[in-house]
Formats: structure tokens, C-alpha cells, sequence
């Protein structure tokens, strides 16, 4: 049977008995923009299992549309010693999805285990002298030192995800993949009609209790569920998810494909809407550990030859309502963003400059090993404008395509060059994890802990971690404007700008939280 039959007879009842059961029921169907290759939230950083992950699992804290920390599976908290001391009481009544009650010391072990994987995590847990149960639903930490932002670690909502698990699970250690998905979640994981490469099923968690109060906004408030089944149908081609939208089999696309959106906004019965307020934002990564990238004067002159507006123009298309200029290191519409060391980016293009500059600055022809995702389009169409571009200034690009497994793989290689490293890729990222220097994973100045291309900054990595001490928004304001002129100075990374991503749902389905995909509070009429 063919790829296409197949998802057409999943989603008709062909291959699954069960849906027979559920014909009465609300069935939402998904396009996802990805397969789900993991189900650990703890396990894989990408967007795909952040996204399933919310649906399974429930958090201790949940973040507003301002990226403000919000009691979620807690009901509040108290502070003490100076700071030194916090106590998080649970709500009551949770269980998870085998029927057992959720207790503090399943948090606890949910909560170390997740440090020991993110960044945000690892930097509660090295402030963190103990963390407890001092009851079945009180948590508390004692600290080395005060943690003002300890619900802020507990809230992110950017892959990795601090997942609530029970104890069993959690003690797991985070190299190891969960043998099983057992949440708290809205929603149960039905691992009997996974379809690799095609479908994953999630039902309605009928015992799940959502707060009281507030309003569901982004990750926090209520998570109030008016579907019984959600299906997520892997569509790798985007022909076939357009189609399937038009025709009413599917529900929701979640990655319209940039030049299908106009076809799809004159579909009837679609509705195409930018779904993040914060967009994507697109990058170009450096390795700087070997030559050319090692010398922060050949960075900079990459820099001034950058020019965004091409580069979103070959990403995204000719429309400028799409896509934004002039951006620095931090999402543009979110609270931190300022234009602070913007003049490389800003100023005129000259090439002709930054091909002197880069050979005053001693480059002597090394190879530019660029590596480049064939089957992400967006990232392919960068890194052909970026190629052209370090050839005009004299830069020797060697033009590696790979499927995005093999650069996934490739890019945590260290070595030079010649044995199999590599010099720079393109890439991107939802705006929300681009909103303050602890979550945006690019400004990491630390090579232990940094992202791919592992930049060494002392004073940028002191003057990141000082935003966690911030008394308010002007404090943390004060941080990110000297953040991005010292990350735009050494070149951190490269930002190529922020992009509209739109998402396609057909017009029965309503009530949707903006944001990433969360299946709670929408409904399907």
C-alpha cells in the first residue's frame, strides 16, 4: 500500500479497529511537522517531542502570553530565608494515567532528572543544596544561594521541557528512553496505533483536573479538553497536507509551507493565521573552534556582508508582511528585544569591504566546510544565498548537502575540517526560544555547554547568567541590551531575522491557544 492510502485508510478506521468505537466521538486530525521520532521529553530536544510532550505530560508552572511564570500542576508557593529556601504545594486531586496518584517525590525525581539534561535545569540544580518531599504534595528546595527565576526553569516551554513523571520513570536516567509514556497530561499517548512514519493517537485523559481559574493563554491556565481523539498524520510532502486540508480530511496544518499559503487563503473553509506571536527566527551558526571562524575578525566581517533581507527573501518569499528585518538576538514583539550593536547588521551591504577585511584579518584559504539540509527547504534556500555570498568575499566554500539526520549528527563533531568536522550551518527556531538569555540556547558563551559551534566568551557567559539575578524588567532589560552588543561584537551566532510561520485550520475548528500546537481549550464544531 502506498504511503498516501496508507494515511487515508488510518484515517478513515481502515487499519485501526478502535476508531469504529469512536465514530461518535470529536476526532481532531493533525498534520504535524514532523514524524514523532521520541517520546521522552527529557530525552530529545526538538519541537515535535516538546509538542507531544504537552499533550502527555503537565508541568509544575506554565508560562502567559508575557513569558511570566504561572502556577500549573502546583497551587502556589512561599519563599523563605532570604530566598534560600522554597516550598511548592501541589494541587490536589492529580493522577496520572495509570490511576496512581501524583505525589511530591514523583516531582522530585522528575525534576532532577530533567536537570541533569537542560541548561536552564542544570543551573537550578547547581544552585540547589536539596530538593525534597517534605509531604505527598509539597516540593521544597533548599538553595546554596537565591534562585529569584526558579519558576521561570520549571516553566519553560522550549524543548527540553521539564516533564512531570512518575517516580518509577523518573529515576530513569535521561540517557535511557522512557519504556512507557505515563503522564498527568490532558491527554493519553495510545501506543498501540502508532504508525511510524505515519500516525500517533492521543484520547481525551478523562481524569485530568484542570485549574479552576484563569484563562488558557500560551502553557498556563486551564487545560480544558473538548475533543476525545486527536490523530497526528505525518505528511511529508506538503502538496498532499494542502490537498488534505482543502478536502476537510485533515483539520489542522501546523507548517503551512511558504508557497502554498496563498492557495490555502483562498481555500474555502481554511483558515491561514500566524499561530506564535513571536514567529521563527533564522540563524547562521559558526564553529568556533577551528580556522577560518576561530578569528573573531573573519566573523565580523561575515557579519557586515550579511544581508537579512535577502536572506528572508530566499527563505521565506518576495512578501515583506512575512518576515522582519533589522533583528538582533532576541525576538522582535517580546520584552527583552532592543537594537543595541545593530550597526554591522543595519549599515550598507559592502562586500568589497568585508572581502579586505577577511584578508587582513590573515585568512589563508581554508576550506568553509558548510553543511546543508537538503529536506528542510527554508534552511537549504539560506545556505545557497549564504554559499553565493562567502564566494563573493573570498571565502572557499565547500558545499556539503546531507539530509538533516546526517547535519544533525555531523554538527556535534568538534574536529577540524579534514577529519569530518565543520565550519558553519543555517538553521532556526520558534521566537519563543529566543526571549531571554537563559532560554535562547545561542547565547551560550560557555564551549563545555554551548550549542554547536561552541563559542568561548567569558564576559558574555558571566554578564547571561547575571540575568538570572535581575530584581525586575528594567534590570533584565539593562542585561540584554549589553548581552546582544557583546554576542553581535564577538559574533556569537549570525541572525538572519524573524519570519511569520502560519498554520492552516479549517474553519470549524476554533479556539485555539496561540502559541506552539496545544490541543487543549479548542474546539471542533
Amino acid at each position: 500500500m502506498q504511503r498516501r492510502n496508507l494515511l487515508l485508510a488510518a484515517s478513515s478506521g481502515l487499519l485501526l479497529p478502535s476508531v469504529a468505537r469512536t465514530q461518535a466521538s470529536k476526532v481532531l486530525r493533525f498534520i504535524p511537522q514532523a514524524d514523532l521520532s521520541a517520546t521522552d521529553p527529557h530525552f530529545v530536544a526538538n519541537y515535535v517531542t516538546r509538542n507531544h510532550g504537552y499533550m502527555v505530560f503537565d508541568t509544575l508552572y506554565g508560562l502567559d502570553a508575557q513569558y511570566r511564570s504561572t502556577p500549573q500542576m502546583v497551587e502556589g508557593h512561599s519563599v523563605e530565608e532570604d530566598g534560600r529556601r522554597w516550598r511548592l504545594v501541589l494541587r490536589e486531586g492529580m493522577t496520572w494515567h495509570d490511576g496512581e496518584r501524583v505525589l511530591a517525590r514523583d516531582c522530585v525525581a522528575s525534576i532532577r532528572r530533567w536537570g541533569s539534561r537542560d541548561s536552564f535545569g542544570r543551573l537550578l540544580l547547581d544552585a540547589t543544596e536539596e530538593v525534597a518531599a517534605a509531604d505527598d504534595r509539597t516540593i521544597v528546595f533548599r538553595l546554596k544561594r537565591p534562585f529569584p527565576r526558579l519558576p521561570d526553569a520549571l516553566a519553560k516551554s522550549n524543548p527540553l521541557m521539564p516533564a512531570m513523571l512518575p517516580e518509577r520513570l523518573a529515576r530513569l536516567p535521561p540517557s535511557v528512553a522512557l519504556p512507557e509514556v505515563i503522564g498527568s497530561g490532558p491527554f493519553r499517548f495510545v501506543p498501540g496505533e502508532r504508525v511510524p512514519g505515519a500516525l500517533a493517537v492521543y484520547h481525551r485523559f478523562a481524569a485530568y483536573r484542570a485549574r479552576e481559574s484563569g484563562d488558557a493563554v500560551a502553557t498556563s491556565g486551564p487545560k480544558r479538553v473538548h475533543v476525545d481523539r486527536v490523530e497526528w498524520h505525518t505528511m511529508p510532502d506538503p502538496s498532499t497536507s494542502a490537498s488534505a486540508m482543502r478536502s476537510g480530511e485533515m483539520d489542522w496544518w501546523e507548517y503551512v509551507a511558504p508557497d502554498l499559503t496563498s492557495s490555502l487563503q483562498r481555500a474555502r473553509g481554511v483558515q491561514v493565521r500566524q499561530l506564535d506571536p513571536a514567529g521563527s527566527m533564522l540563524i547562521m551558526r559558526l564553529n568556533h573552534l577551528n580556522p577560518p571562524f576561530n578569528n573573531p575578525r573573519i566573523r565580523r566581517a561575515l557579519l557586515r556582508a550579511i544581508d537579512q533581507r535577502e536572506m528572508l527573501q530566499a527563505a521565506v518569499g518576495d512578501e515583506p508582511s512575512m518576515w522582519q528585518t533589522n533583528v538582533g538576538v532576541f525576538a522582535p514583539g517580546t520584552p527583552l528585544a532592543n537594537d543595541a550593536g545593530m550597526e554591522p547588521l543595519t549599515g550598507p551591504r559592502d562586500l568589497d569591504r568585508a572581502r579586505r577585511e577577511i584578508v587582513e584579518a590573515g585568512y589563508a584559504g581554508e576550506r568553509v566546510v558548510l553543511i546543508v539540509p537538503t529536506d528542510f527547504p527554508t534552511f537549504r534556500a539560506l545556505a545557497d544565498v549564504g554559499a553565493d555570498m562567502m564566494g563573493k568575499i573570498g571565502l572557499k566554500v565547500d558545499y556539503q548537502a546531507l539530509d538533516w539526520a546526517t547535519v544533525s549528527q555531523r554538527r556535534t563533531r568538534r574536529e577540524p575540517v579534514d577529519q569530518g568536522g565543520w565550519s558553519c550551518f543555517f538553521s532556526g527556531g520558534a521566537g519563543s526560544d529566543f526571549v531571554n538569555p537563559i532560554i535562547s540556547t545561542q547565547l551560550v558563551a560557555n564551549p563545555d555547554t554551548a550549542f554547536y559551534g561552541w563559542p568561548d566568551n567569558p564576559r558574555a557567559e558571566a554578564l547571561r547568567l547575571s540575568w538570572l539575578d535581575a530584581p525586575d524588567l528594567a534590570a533584565q532589560r539593562a542585561i540584554a541590551v549589553e548581552m546582544q552588543r557583546l554576542a553581535l561584537e564577538d559574533v556569537l551566532y549570525i541572525p538572519l531575522g524573524q519570519y511569520r510561520q502560519v498554520t492552516a485550520q479549517r474553519a470549524n475548528v476554533t479556539d485555539v491557544v496561540s502559541g506552539f500546537p496545544v490541543f487543549w481549550n479548542l474546539r471542533k464544531n
